[in-house]
């Protein structure tokens, strides 16, 4: 009987929740480790459907890097990086979108239908809905890897109109000749978010959050604001992998997001625990 006192308090929690976000648009961008173990996959696609359900509008934008490297390897060809981001020439750009729009796009989306949900596969050239130029910095070559100058949301928000969940790819089309351009997923994410007026914008990660110190959990930073990050990254604290997740939480606060989150991927049912109850998870970014 405890137990299903618990659980009823628990729904209860969730009720102010649901209520304010009812209607309201949430992206989250998913990868890593929550992508590759079954569990954990289960339980963010279960999420995804309770918060549909419940008339949250969801979208989903993500990765699949471990996908990509895995192809690659079967046709022996090296993966490489250039500050961090997957250097792609035409070749690399063919395994991309095979990968990327086709393989894991779809099973997003069959897993979600496959458990009482309305999914649409999409990819960034779908629709115009992201245009994208060579990412150029410097001297650097990062082969066929984009920058994104333009957004147009109707699709998506088409598809949210007739109770889908949108399941977006992180491939845009080149408006500076005729390729196609591998973007990073958080960037998509962040845009798709100032694109869609949505409410918040949620990273799912493989570690808990921003630490002070990244060899200790317990140190995580539950809130931040932007006026704090630049001392933060001064000191170290936030660095590395860190940093472009960071960026892309500023760039969505400062295009009118009202929260950002990057939470832990790895715990089951992180998603939930982030936006319906009162403890949250993870460290949120706010403008003040």
């Amino acid at each position: 009987m405890k137990e299903l006192s618990t659980i009823a308090s628990l729904l209860v929690q969730a009720l102010p929740y649901i209520q304010k976000f009812n209607k309201k648009t949430i992206v989250i961008k998913y990868g890593g480790n929550a992508m590759t173990t079954t569990a954990l996959k289960d339980a963010v696609i279960r999420d995804l459907v309770l918060l549909s359900l419940v008339g949250i509008n969801i979208v989903v934008v993500h990765g699949g890097g471990p996908e990509i490297t895995e192809m690659l390897d079967k046709i022996q060809k090296e993966s490489r990086f250039v500050d961090g981001l997957r250097y792609t020439d035409k070749e690399t750009m063919d395994v991309v979108q095979q990968v990327l729009c086709g393989k894991v796009n779809k099973n997003l989306v069959s897993m979600i239908n496959s458990v009482g949900g309305e999914a649409m596969g999409l990819c960034g050239m779908d629709g115009g809905m992201m245009r994208a130029v060579k990412l150029t910095e410097g001297d650097k070559d990062y082969g066929l890897v984009g920058k994104i100058v333009a957004v147009n949301p109707r699709i998506i928000n088409d598809a949210l109109d007739k109770g889908y969940i949108p399941v977006v790819s992180s491939v845009a089309q080149g408006i500076d000749g005729n390729d196609a351009y591998n973007i990073n997923a958080d960037t998509v994410a962040a845009k798709l978010a100032v694109a869609l007026g949505a409410i918040k914008l949620i990273l799912l990660t493989d570690v808990r959050g921003v630490m002070l110190d990244a060899s200790d959990e317990d140190t995580m930073i539950s809130k931040i604001k932007i006026a704090e990050i630049p001392k933060l990254i001064e000191d170290g604290v936030i660095k590395g992998g860190m940093i472009p997740k960071i960026d892309c939480c500023i760039e969505a606060l400062e295009g009118g997001v009202e929260r950002t989150h990057i939470i832990d991927g790895r715990v089951e049912h992180s998603i939930l625990i982030e936006l319906l109850s009162d403890e949250g998870i993870g460290t949120m970014i706010t403008m003040k």
